[in-house]
């Protein structure tokens, strides 16, 4: 008689090593995604940069889940690889994909936290031992590869220049997916005599607030009348920007600060005609895009990931060196985008039902690698 037993699914190990909400969302859509594997995860929370990127590995040490054997570990940027594969011994040989949101390389430097480079040793450290290293954006991966060849220059001797091409050639780009829930169809036509701005971003300087303050002011000053929402995750300290911002246009407010039922933001994302991006550093740029796929505008610059998916015709031109002309230009471009109708772009080759299947194939052919190796 045939053999009926169901095969066994194989058994990965997620960990995510600061779990910010974007991260959660990532690994609870991937593993929803994927029902043909066995997973488990652990997480730790997404507060003391410092200890999370370099003390993960000692805080899991103990942990029962990494007494088990896994088919494959799956482990986000902040993890310590080669440190788990160390303390463990019986996982060093088991298969690793290293999911890269961000990279420590490409991090603004006046945030004053990677006065050390242990953060991106750690990155690099990880990238070498991974079997493949995906990225959220080509950015992403760009700029990473250009980071550890730049600190390889510094570096005084014993630098294996070869593995360079060894992470290029393992590296992919796989983006965190957007909901399939968020494409709809807008029920109401855009505004766009007096359209509703989102910007929806963390309420950080590198967010770039001063830069949609200045844009505010220059659509003011021009005679655009505008409606605006400010919203995202926001902080015990902030930027005075966004108290600028509020005090001098806070008669054009429809939502200020945090949304905490998804619920009610992802109305907003249906609401709103164009959201906008001033951002010095963002990898990837979900916020963009959960907005493009709920119908809206997008306004973002010409630089980090922006123009991998925001069509040119919504691109201002990069100033990083002047605020004021950046805004003039941002403001230019709105105004052009308003008067020729141009018309939203659904991303819709960043939504889960286009997605899973590669984040499926790069599981299954991982897996198929090592079992013939």
């Amino acid at each position: 008689m045939p053999d009926k037993t169901p095969a066994r699914k194989p058994r990965i190990l997620l960990l995510s090593a600061y779990d910010a909400d974007s991260h959660r969302r990532w690994r609870e859509q991937l593993v929803d995604s994927q029902p043909n594997f066995d997973w488990q995860t652990l997480t730790l929370p997404a507060r003391f940069f410092r200890w999370r990127i370099r003390g993960n590995a000692l805080t899991w040490l103990n942990e029962p889940l990494m007494q088990q054997r896994w088919d494959l570990l799956l482990v986000t940027s902040m993890v310590d690889l080669v440190s788990i594969r160390g303390l463990h011994p019986h996982l060093a040989a088991t298969p690793a994909v290293l999911y890269m949101h961000e990279n420590q390389f490409a991090y603004p430097e006046s945030q004053g936290q990677h006065a050390s480079v242990d953060p991106q040793m750690v990155n690099l450290y990880s990238a070498l031992a991974a079997d493949v290293v995906l990225f959220n954006s080509d950015w992403n991966r760009r700029s990473f590869l250009e980071g550890v060849a730049q600190l390889y220059r510094k570096l005084p001797d014993g630098v294996p220049m070869e593995t360079l091409g060894q992470l290029a050639e393992k590296s992919q780009v796989l983006p965190v997916p957007i909901e399939d829930r968020l494409f709809v169809d807008r029920t109401e036509p855009l505004n766009r005599t007096c359209p509703h701005l989102l910007w929806n971003h963390r309420w950080e300087y590198d967010k770039g607030p001063d830069r949609l303050f200045a844009l505010l002011d220059e659509l003011d000053s021009r005679g655009q009348d505008f409606r605006l929402s400010v919203v995202g995750q926001t902080f015990r300290q902030q930027p005075e920007a966004f108290d600028a911002i509020r005090q001098r246009h806070g008669r054009r407010l429809e939502h200020w600060g945090f949304l905490p039922q998804r619920s009610d933001y992802d109305k907003l994302l249906q609401q709103a005609d164009v959201v906008i991006s001033t951002a010095l550093h963002d990898f990837q740029g979900l916020s963009m895009l959960e907005a493009m796929a709920s119908g809206c505008l997008a306004l973002a610059p010409d630089r980090l990931a922006y123009p991998e998916y925001v069509p040119s015709s919504q691109l201002y031109p990069s100033v990083t060196d002047d605020a004021q002309a950046e805004a003039r230009g941002a403001a230019d471009r709105l105004t052009a985008m308003l008067n020729q109708s141009v018309e939203p772009l659904e991303p819709l080759e960043w939504g889960m039902g286009r997605l899973a299947a590669a984040y499926e194939n790069i599981l299954i052919t991982t897996l198929e690698k090592h079992r013939v190796c």
